[in-house]
């Protein structure tokens, strides 16, 4: 598996033509770690994904560790966990969603790649 700096926006568009994303999210109260398989979307080099509901066993541990492992189609990079609150971000990537998989409505977590948040500092 490659590791990767997929900060670059021209990559978004190569990203977006995957359909799901794998999470690995560290178990709250094991520790170990969790992959999950979710559809997400991209955008300025960031991924976002969205549970259906609050309660989900994975978004509980990233409210737990928000520190995750990402792969997308051959590429894999660590990254840092958000649940977006700002209102034109959550309208923007429920729009997004909904445009790539006909379905936007949910808890928006953003995942920021660790190089992103290096090259943002």
């Amino acid at each position: 598996m490659k590791k990767t700096n997929p900060s670059s926006s021209s990559k978004d568009s190569s990203f977006s033509r995957e359909p799901y994303l794998y999470l690995t999210t560290r178990g709250r109260k094991s520790g170990l770690p969790r992959e999950i398989e979710i559809w997400f979307t991209a955008r300025d080099g960031r991924f976002y994904v969205i549970a259906e509901y609050p309660t989900s066993s994975w978004v509980q541990n990233l409210r737990a560790d928000p520190k995750v492992e990402v792969r997308v189609g051959k590429e894999s990079f660590a990254a840092q966990a958000r649940f977006a609150s700002e209102p034109e971000l959550l309208r923007d990537i429920s729009a997004l969603s909904t445009e790539k998989y006909g379905w936007g409505d949910g808890t928006i977590v953003e995942l920021i790649p660790n190089e992103l948040r290096t090259e943002s500092r």
